[in-house]
């Protein structure tokens, strides 16, 4: 049998079977299907477009087209729809400025027991958007970076960027130079938007990156006078902000005075535009800019809130946000919620679990988003049982596997179930959530949402049966557009039908939940981040007196997986400390190995490579 491909604007084709023997090009014109003639005539018979079934996957201009039953649709909680309308929007900022209409007198962000309503959002995001117009003369599609907390400013800055049509891209706060290089150089940032703490690490690099424009916050900025100077000076008190000298930068707040004087072009922006350069590992270790489009954004604001849609009103939810907005699992769960007019409460510091049950204690809340590490934390603090759940209507683990033994406790004390979901950076990341509807913690991932199409398959790409496990693979529209400048990486992720590979080892059961069971990839998963292998190995075996390096996932009850390093000598003499502490100077925190342990040599195959597995069955050495 032939195949008909159909173009899309995220360049990528999209594979149908067809009922004749030949290829053919497929487009569509008011509705109907045409075909080129090479050599015959391909009438509205290609499965998954004109006689599509209702239960078959029907969004295929921008992703492919499985024949997959949805066996799943069956068990959705009553209201959710089968397909969402990624094209509701045209892109994130008509459905931000949608939301600052709609809800201006509204509380939009809370962070410290400053809260921020929507109209001063639009005002600020406004000003800022103009100053990167017209001070920084910035173009449509330049990226801007942004590397902070969850402060007030990171929302401003970010829609702010949007709005003025450029691309945002992410930094965690506690990259090391080395890190940081990598991701402004490879993304080529030409400004950036950074909290002072943190700005002696860009000093260290800035003349390696593409970087021009240099903005600088303090934490307490926007909180409010005299709130923001005793926190601004608390902090420079307690030596938390490192010397750093940079000329050219700027303070952001100057920038929002600015912009509030300089005129603002509304950008034509599209659904394919970019939106973010979110940085993964991806399937391996080379870190890469996931391309995310608004389209990719607004599909899974639509989901989401489709999915959330009989249990949460507009305007009315208050959500507590500890993860780091800058992590894909907060900033999509940010903006969905941002649509619906929501308050979200920004925990700076969630590591400061006093602080943080403290701030809980203040408030009704009726949303708390987590990973399994978090939630564990809060459980085992004597004062979070006093807390009052009366208004807990949804909370929602992701980023790392949700454990039963935390599951179940959390259900004795709040008396609400905790609901987990699935998703990856490449696919914006939601890809599948547990009803809101289930009563206990069941152990999956749940159901696939709306206009997306999960698939369980072999190594030669073959669907397989329910019950039988192997690769999930992810088909639809909000599946990223590819990495960034890595065409390579991006087919390698890619099946030859067009759905993305996961990497993960799963199983579908007979109604359509999905379960991890195992990882195909090498990656470590600590307290929800992404920690490969390859990298932490190349670190290490610069260390002097190494000889041999393998980094590989090792159990741990806090964070669920720690790095497990296994070294071999060259100087009889190197120590644990000295390994650990070159790993320090290099890494960021969660990426050191927390294990260390030396060997005489490592388990190889016979042409010399290290055989990970061998090593991560192997019991730890004292």
């Amino acid at each position: 049998s032939g195949f008909c491909y159909s173009p899309c604007d995220t360049d990528r084709r999209v594979r149908m079977k067809c009922t004749l023997g030949a290829s053919f090009r497929v487009f569509t014109l008011l509705g109907k299907v045409y075909c080129d003639v090479v050599p015959y005539i391909c009438f509205t018979r290609c499965r998954g477009y004109a006689n599509m079934p209702k239960n078959k996957y029907k969004n295929i201009e921008e992703n492919t087209v499985s024949s997959v039953d949805r066996i799943w649709l069956k068990f959705y909680p009553p209201g959710v729809p089968a397909e969402i309308n990624p094209d509701a929007y045209a892109s994130i900022n008509q459905v931000f400025n949608q939301s600052c209409a709609k809800f201006a007198g509204l509380r939009a962000f809370t962070c410290m027991g400053k809260s921020m309503t929507y109209a001063e959002l639009d005002h600020k995001a406004r000003d800022f958007a103009a100053y990167l117009q017209s001070n920084l003369k910035l173009e449509k599609g330049d990226r801007v970076a942004v590397m902070m907390p969850n402060i007030l400013q990171y929302p401003v800055a970010v829609f702010g960027i949007l709005r003025a049509g450029l691309i945002v891209v992410n930094c965690n706060p506690l990259y090391t130079p080395r890190e940081l290089e990598h991701q402004l150089h490879d993304s080529g940032a030409k400004a950036i938007v950074i909290v002072e703490n943190f700005v002696h690490t860009l000093q260290q690099i800035l003349d390696k990156t593409h970087v021009k424009h240099v903005l600088t916050t303090q934490m307490g900025d926007l909180l409010g006078f005299p709130k923001s100077a005793m926190v601004n000076w608390m902090i420079k008190r307690k030596k938390m902000v490192p010397r750093w000298h940079i000329p050219s930068a700027a303070p952001f707040i100057s920038a929002l005075s600015a912009g509030a004087n300089a005129a603002y072009t509304e950008p034509d922006t599209t659904g394919s535009d970019l939106a973010f350069l979110q940085y993964t590992g991806g399937t391996t270790g080379v870190s890469k800019g996931a391309m995310l489009t608004h389209r990719n954004l607004v599909t899974n604001m639509e989901q989401v809130g489709a999915w959330t849609s009989g249990n949460l009103i507009d305007g009315k939810e208050v959500i507590i946000q500890p993860l780091p907005m800058y992590h894909i699992f907060a900033l999509s769960t940010s903006l969905g919620f941002m649509k619906r007019g929501c308050e979200s409460v920004l925990i700076a510091n969630p590591r400061d679990i006093d602080g943080f049950i403290k701030e809980l204690a203040t408030r009704r809340w009726n949303v708390l988003t987590g990973v399994n590490t978090l939630f564990n934390s809060l459980l085992n603090h004597p004062g979070f049982a006093q807390l009052d759940f009366s208004g807990l209507k949804l909370a929602l683990g992701g980023g790392m596997a949700v454990q039963r033994a935390v599951a179940e406790n959390w259900q004795k004390i709040t008396g609400h179930p905790l609901i987990e979901a699935y998703g990856l950076t490449e696919t914006s990341p939601g890809c599948s959530g547990n009803p809101l509807t289930i009563t206990e913690f069941n152990g999956s991932i749940g159901l696939p949402f709306p206009s997306t199409v999960m698939t369980i398959r072999d190594d030669d790409e073959n669907i397989v049966p329910a019950g039988q496990p192997g690769e999930i693979c992810i088909e639809g529209p909000q599946v990223m557009k590819g990495y960034w400048k890595r065409p390579d990486e991006t087919a390698k992720v890619m099946a030859k039908d067009g759905a993305f590979k996961t990497g993960d080892i799963g199983v579908m059961d007979e109604k359509g939940f999905f379960k991890i069971v195992d990882r195909k990839k090498d990656m470590i998963l600590v307290s929800g981040f992404n920690v490969y292998p390859n990298e932490i190995e190349d670190v290490a075996a610069m260390c002097p007196g190494v000889l041999e390096v393998c980094a590989v996932a090792a159990n741990d009850e806090k964070s669920g997986e720690v790095v497990r390093l296994v070294v071999v000598k060259k100087d009889p003499a190197l120590t644990k400390e000295k390994v650990r502490d070159h790993c320090k100077a290099h890494l960021t925190g969660y990426k050191v190995p927390k294990i260390i342990e030396f060997w005489d040599e490592l388990p190889k195959t016979n042409v010399g490579k290290v055989l990970r597995r061998e090593v991560k069955k192997m019991p730890v050495r004292a």
